[in-house]
């Protein structure tokens, strides 16, 4: 059990705030990427997850047996992905990470809101004030950027920036509306845990699995919506800046492929940003391209666009970040699970704003220190007290019943 505690609040913190990092560092060089990066993220996860939950049969690929109906699932996927596509997309209206991280914060708000109206809940008044300090923090971490943005730029980033804001609020509401549905669903059928014994495990996977597959898996159809801006994103970071990265032959294969090895010119296999040529054998001793290769030390040369190795590590940190958020909700309570990601958010702030990958790029993310350290604090607060009177509440339930 700890052992496997520890590995959750690894993928949690590792996953997720590496997540947070190379984000920053793709957004700022490519800002109009969001629709690609989401698609990355949807495809990795979906293809990670294909051998737990397709099987195939003489009739060709099937899915196997789940836990929850697919209705269900389907109205969760159109939330889920309209809520990633709206988050990343917001980074193209000059949206800064740190207000980015702390503005989804929010969703406590319009959660309690949409709960009052659509599901009749009712809440306590500790519950109402630590949602308006949470309230309050997001206008001002908001408000911390808004205001030095409009100075350091053009008179029409103000509307380009509450344009992004408008893309994050309705982010929230979906997002909101994702929490209700999933409410329903896990009330109608039953949250299961982390483990599964007997017949049920030969037929089904976890209930973390399951879910983050689905969510993602009937998702990538509606991928289609936005295929043009998936195309011109695409052609956009390959024609970018370009990398080069050397691998190193081993000996073993470099003593059995050298005697075969005739290269052109050097002329014609020289790399060139612009050229399509993206491999060379390189000579150690004379540190050129040669003719013939006869030293014993031989390196493998990559072009590659220099977008590919951060949305790479974008996807991967994506997953590792899905796992553990996915893992953290059947092995603790939902009070555990609010703290620990409230501390998530605070460490991916603190490196977004100490370290500042994107303002290292030249991406203007300037922004009011003492506002939005404040409106962080009240954020955390107001989350914290939500939580706290949240579980308060329902041990007074239980010990009435």
């Amino acid at each position: 059990m700890l052992a496997e505690w520890l590995t959750t609040v690894s993928f949690v913190f590792g996953g997720c705030c590496s997540n947070a990092i190379t984000l920053e560092q793709l957004t700022s060089q490519f800002p109009r990427a969001g629709s690609l990066i989401t698609f990355c993220q949807f495809a990795i996860i979906s293809i990670q997850g294909l051998h737990r939950h397709v099987e195939w049969t003489s009739y060709g690929p099937r899915l196997k047996p789940r836990r929850i109906p697919l209705m269900p699932y389907l109205i969760q996927v159109v939330l889920f992905y309209l809520v990633s596509l709206l988050n990343n997309a917001a980074f193209a209206y000059r949206i800064p990470m740190a207000v980015h991280i702390i503005f989804r914060s929010g969703g406590l708000v319009v959660s309690m809101i949409l709960g009052w109206i659509f599901a009749g809940k009712a809440y306590t008044a500790a519950q109402v004030m630590s949602v308006s300090i949470v309230t309050l923090g997001v206008v001002l971490t908001t408000l911390s950027a808004s205001e030095s943005s409009s100075n350091m730029m053009h008179e029409s980033s103000t509307p380009m920036y509450l344009t992004g804001i408008g893309i994050l609020t309705l982010a929230l509401v979906f997002s909101g509306f994702l929490g209700l549905v999933q409410d329903y669903t896990y009330t109608t059928y039953g949250r299961q845990s982390n483990s599964t014994h007997g017949s049920d495990k030969a037929s089904h996977a976890p209930a973390w699995q399951e879910s983050m597959f689905y969510l993602h898996f009937l998702a990538l159809p509606m991928f289609i919506t936005v295929r043009k801006d998936l195309i011109s994103q695409f052609h956009t970071l390959s024609k970018g800046p370009v990398a080069s990265y050397t691998i190193t032959v081993p000996p073993s294969i470099s003593a059995t492929i050298r005697p075969s090895l005739s290269i052109p010119p050097p002329s014609s296999i020289l790399l060139h940003p612009k050229s399509s040529s993206f491999l060379s054998f390189t000579n150690v001793e004379t540190s050129s391209t040669s003719s013939f290769i006869d030293t014993d030390n031989l390196f493998l040369r990559l072009q590659l666009p220099a977008a590919c190795f951060p949305l790479l590590l974008n996807t991967i940190t994506q997953l590792l970040c899905a796992v553990g958020v996915h893992r953290l909700t059947t092995q603790v309570s939902s009070l555990t699970v609010t703290l620990i990601l409230v501390v998530r958010k605070a460490v991916s702030l603190i490196f977004s704003v100490l370290v500042g990958w994107g303002r290292k790029t030249g991406h203007p993310e300037n922004v009011n220190m003492n506002m939005m350290w404040s409106g962080a604090a009240l954020v955390m607060l107001g989350t914290l007290g939500y939580s706290l009177a949240t579980n308060a509440r329902n041990s007074k339930k239980r010990k009435l019943d």
